[in-house]
């Protein structure tokens, strides 16, 4: 039954495999774009307004610590919770749970702040969420995590980056 609802959930929005893990689609670029002009020291070049994309991981899957430089918003939508793990530039770790059990400490709008080294885990079976970006996303801006070297920026955060990195 699960395994139907993921195949429904891939073959419906059309997702594809993500470098990071997991399945996606671009699902909005707006057409508004900024000059880097606007968009601070962070930035080269130009770029859309906002993106937005469809994504979803499944059980024993991970999306891999990652950072871009914008904000990124995950909205929940399907499935089960997923846990956020967030490691700030100053070293700060948080975990946020996306969801939608009422009465719990999960949130269905979460945001990681740019520059912001992030990992995400389905608690269940699979979860769909989306995820919005200000500036759009742009690959460029993305950066994949190589273990050694996030350990060595964040040694006291050993254990999870080992755990949620690829390479």
């Amino acid at each position: 039954m699960i395994h139907d609802e993921i195949v429904y959930w891939v073959e419906k929005l059309k997702l594809i495999p993500h470098p990071e893990g997991g399945f996606y689609r671009e699902i909005y670029r707006s057409k508004e774009v900024l000059d880097s002009n606007f968009l601070g020291s962070a930035f080269e070049g130009k770029r859309n307004l906002s993106t937005a994309i469809y994504y979803l991981l499944t059980k024993g899957d991970f999306s891999a610590f990652h950072r871009i430089k914008s904000d990124e918003i995950w909205h929940f939508y399907a499935g089960e919770s997923l846990q956020l793990h967030i490691i700030h530039p100053d070293g700060r770790y948080e975990s946020k749970i996306v969801g939608n059990k009422p009465f719990t400490d999960e949130e269905p709008f979460v945001l990681v702040p740019g520059a912001c080294w992030f990992a995400a885990i389905p608690l269940g079976e699979f979860a769909l969420v989306g995820c919005t970006v200000a500036p759009g996303f742009a690959f460029e801006d993305f950066e994949l995590a190589e273990r050694q070297a996030l350990i060595k920026l964040f040694p006291q955060h050993y254990q999870l980056i080992e755990s949620l990195t690829r390479s």
